[in-house]
């Protein structure tokens, strides 16, 4: 276990946490209807349609949106499922997104409270024990899977191209992964023993490297990740689905909150 390495990795994830438009930044949750109303932490009025998502911006309100300012009437048009745009107003960043089937939008204030009292994330020591070799094993065909959400109602779905198989402290284990942001790479929800003891309740999220030609992965518990529903109310993280739910207590990787304590 190459400590050092570690403790570069988990810098990088809190400083990308703190980022000044990053998700500690959004100060609310916002889903659209064909209702126009006006947001408290956004300038205009906002609604969805058939057509997309429609800002109505007053006399003296404006966004940048890819590079130019608007301003009266702008269509977003309609989002793809897990795509965004990011509009300008001002220090915030005003995300329009679309989530579960729904169109949201969440102002990003670089001055939220929850930024600026951010002080890092708690975390197991990393240990040997918690990176273990595991085995690819893929579908015939992949598979939409359909999960739980954050928030109450939601629900995505993810293909999933198949699932690892592992053993933890002799017990044989497995787990439903999903593909990962880069091309071969996968990624994993799970709970275990330790959620909502010492790791957070709903979920935690396992990046893995793309799978060697005979299947061979490597699960580093030491680089689990909470979603960002770990530290505001204000996200749509996916659940795990029910199959990823380890008998195991893996003590390794990030821990509750201090935000959450």
């Amino acid at each position: 276990m190459d400590e050092k390495q570690w403790a570069l990795w988990h810098a990088e994830h809190e400083r990308q946490l703190a980022d000044p438009h990053g998700f500690l930044a959004i100060t609310s949750l916002n889903f659209l209807d064909a209702t126009p109303r006006r947001l408290n932490d956004a300038p205009g009025s906002w609604s969805t349609g058939p057509d997309g998502v429609t800002v109505e911006l007053a006399d003296g309100e404006s966004l940048t949106v890819d590079g130019t300012v608007v301003t009266g009437l702008h269509r977003f048009g309609v989002l793809a499922e897990r795509t965004g745009i990011n509009a300008i107003a001002g220090d915030a960043v005003i995300e329009v997104a679309r989530r579960g089937g729904f169109d949201i939008v969440r102002p990003r204030h670089p001055e939220n409270p929850l930024r600026l009292g951010f002080h890092g994330v708690p975390a197991y020591e990393p240990t040997e024990k918690w990176a273990l070799t595991g085995r690819y094993v893929p579908f015939d065909q992949p598979r939409d899977v359909t999960v739980g959400a954050a928030v109450e109602g939601l629900e995505h779905v993810y293909a999933s191209p198949g699932r690892v198989e592992f053993e933890a402290g002799g017990t044989p284990l497995a787990l439903t992964v999903f593909n990962g942001r880069t091309p071969g790479s996968l990624f994993a929800l799970f709970t275990d023993e330790t959620s909502g003891v010492t790791t957070y309740a709903a979920n935690r999220s396992l990046a893995i490297d793309a799978p060697a030609a005979d299947g061979t992965v490597v699960l580093d518990f030491n680089r689990a990740t909470n979603l960002v529903c770990a530290y505001t109310d204000f996200a749509t993280c996916p659940l795990p689905p029910a199959e990823n739910r380890l008998p195991v207590a893996v003590e390794a990787g990030e821990k509750i909150p201090y935000e959450r304590s």
